[in-house]
């Protein structure tokens, strides 16, 4: 495994303790990586107290720390008395201890990819209940943290502009005395998101993971995110994706839906989303991804004309097809096809990876 394979996987492991809770900051994370520059990192038991001793605050960090090792390299929940599961490119096959102590240790054999890593490119319509259970757990997980944004305002900085100010004021405090220069540099502030999720009946078996991922970015991004549903009516469901709890989440969204199952005009819910609240500042400079297979019962002119409008507002436009995951698919469905030339990027969002992709995308790394 190269240095790069070992640092994108830690890095997406802390990204994972962080959804969930855990204190993985950046000084952590490097601590890690230093721990395993003296480790074997195809160990599982090296990389397992590599992390635990690095990115776990506290003893009450330990039960979360485990879950998400378990869930992020093999899908496996770690039993008291064993070592932590193996990474999924190996299974652990236990053999006794040279010396005959009670514990056995754990030897490596080469295995085939754990059930989550197999689960992550499973068709999320395509699962069984106790699958469908488990990718929702992992959606829970996910750290869609959104893109951020330079703000007109001004922070204290160690480089950047003069802050002629502050350095004035500094030199005053020390009688005249000329005092080290004072810089200053744009804030950030998180982009927002719009999710536009398409609730209708051809949409039904993707919907739900959808809304998931909505939470997860609900979570992630806070105040910057906003959710509605689009299918025959708009609904915004910004307030009942606050809940933490993802199925008391989805249980208060889906009774503010009216329109589950339904048919499909997309062309005249963005152009009412658009109406009521893009031009008021929702959609400018956001974000915006539409969750849809573009099965569109209206007239798809009209989407085509208000997806134009929606990019001259937007900072990126995004589109989300499950069926774009389907061998042979084109984009022919009527409205796809008067949506697709206003697009910035057009991804599958079908399955636990698909999401992870999106969410990467909303994060500022675009297609």
């Amino acid at each position: 495994m190269s240095a790069r394979d070992v640092v994108g996987t830690v890095v997406g492991f802390a990204r994972t303790l962080r959804a969930a809770g855990g204190t993985a900051d950046p000084e952590r994370v490097q601590a890690m990586l230093a721990a395993l520059d003296h480790l074997d990192v195809l160990d599982p038991a090296d990389v397992y107290w590599a992390g635990r001793l690095t990115l776990c605050a506290d003893p009450d960090d330990i039960a979360r720390y485990n879950r998400c090792f378990a869930a992020y390299f093999s899908g496996e929940t770690p039993r008291p008395g064993r070592r932590p599961p193996a990474v999924t490119r190996y299974a652990a096959v236990p053999r006794p201890r040279a010396d005959g102590d009670a514990e056995p240790a754990e030897d490596l054999r080469p295995a085939t990819a754990s059930p989550t890593e197999v689960l992550r490119t499973r068709d999320v319509a395509r699962l069984t209940p106790a699958e469908r259970a488990e990718v929702d757990r992992l959606i829970a997980l996910l750290d869609a943290a959104v893109e951020r944004r330079r703000s007109r305002r001004f922070a204290p900085a160690h480089r950047g502009r003069l802050d002629p100010a502050r350095t004035v004021r500094e030199t005053l405090r020390r009688g005249g005395e000329t005092a080290r220069l004072r810089h200053r540099a744009h804030r950030t502030r998180p982009r927002r998101v719009v999710l536009l999720i398409d609730v209708s009946g051809s949409m039904a078996p993707y919907a739900d993971a959808l809304l998931r991922f909505a939470h997860a970015a609900a979570r992630s991004g806070g105040r910057a995110v906003e959710t509605f549903s689009v299918g025959t009516r708009l609904t915004r469901l910004t307030r009942e994706l606050r809940h933490r709890d993802p199925d008391t989440a989805l249980a208060a969204a889906s009774a503010a839906i009216p329109d589950w199952s339904g048919g499909t005009r997309l062309g005249e819910e963005l152009k009412e989303f658009l109406d009521r609240f893009g031009q008021r500042g929702l959609a400018r400079g956001a974000i915006v991804v539409i969750a849809s297979d573009g099965w569109e019962r209206g007239d798809p002119s009209l989407l085509g004309e208000q997806m134009a409008r929606l990019r001259r507002l937007a900072h990126r436009t995004v589109w989300a097809n499950p069926h774009k995951a389907r061998p042979g698919y084109e984009p022919l469905a009527a409205g796809m096809a008067a949506a697709l030339p206003h697009i910035d990027d057009f991804t599958s969002g079908h399955s636990l990876a698909a999401l992870e992709e999106l969410a990467r995308i909303i994060g500022g790394a675009h297609a």
